[in-house]
């Protein structure tokens, strides 16, 4: 009965308030303006989940982000934004993979449920992060460019974005909710400009807004979790130290 409402409690009462009013928000839009299909919607709540699990640093999140990237690959594909095509099933898809093996590698404490925050990436991998986000934002105005791409800036700087959000998120770093939520700016835009043809995309816009929320929700606790691993890991340090003192 204790694991039970131990799981109960797993999100606070802040978290399933901002779940629950993520997915009200999400259901209205799509009720109010129509959607672009149930796959809108289906895509939108995976997606919002997989948010308030990540935020966790539960490895569901990145695991309902490769359920998330497949559907929502789909949806653009039939609107024609093939930058977000390409970028979230030929990049966020295999990288949320690479994600959840990563962070199931690297529970914190032995608990899956939680991974180790990596605090501080070095300078030099900063710089290469840069380095390779512009050579991919490059290649693919050229490719995007020749597939007829809708609204081709936009899509370029979501590719960006989409890229810098999934390395972070697979180097463990608090960062990539911030990479993230200037995706979730970028994809809001892109989405309010294909509604001034298509009122049924007001819906995925508003979801949108509603991943923005979520996203920087996560960065801030992730610098909690952070924080409280650090000075977990130096209590233990400390016992350990004491126990060995003992020892002598």
């Amino acid at each position: 009965m204790k694991r039970f409402y131990a799981k109960l409690n797993y999100f606070s009462n802040a978290e399933k308030a901002l779940w629950t009013a993520s997915v009200c928000l999400i259901v209205c839009a799509y009720i109010a303006f129509g959607g672009e299909g149930v796959l809108t919607l289906i895509a939108s709540l995976i997606g919002v989940t997989s948010l308030i699990f990540a935020a966790k640093g539960n490895p569901l999140g990145p695991l309902l982000m490769v359920a998330f990237s497949v559907i929502y690959g789909c949806i653009s594909y039939v609107c024609a934004y093939y930058g977000e095509l390409i970028t979230y099933v030929g990049m966020t898809l295999p990288m949320s993979v690479w994600s959840l093996i990563v962070w199931l590698r690297h529970p914190y404490d032995g608990k899956r449920s939680q991974v180790t925050v990596n605090a501080k990436l070095s300078g030099r991998e900063w710089a290469l992060l840069a380095l390779l986000t512009a050579a991919v934002t490059a290649l693919f105005w050229f490719i995007l460019g020749a597939l007829g791409t809708a609204n081709l800036l936009p899509s370029t700087v979501s590719v960006a974005t989409s890229f810098a959000a999934v390395y972070l998120t697979a180097r463990r770093s608090p960062y990539y909710a911030i990479a993230y939520a200037c995706n979730d700016i970028v994809l809001i835009v892109l989405w309010v400009m294909m509604s001034l043809k298509d009122r049924g995309c007001i819906s995925v816009a508003v979801c949108f807004a509603a991943f923005l929320v979520n996203d920087l929700y996560g960065f801030f606790n992730w610098k909690r979790m952070e924080k409280r691993q650090s000075e977990g890991d130096f209590v233990a340090f400390v016992e350990k130290s004491g126990k060995k003192g003992q020892n002598l």
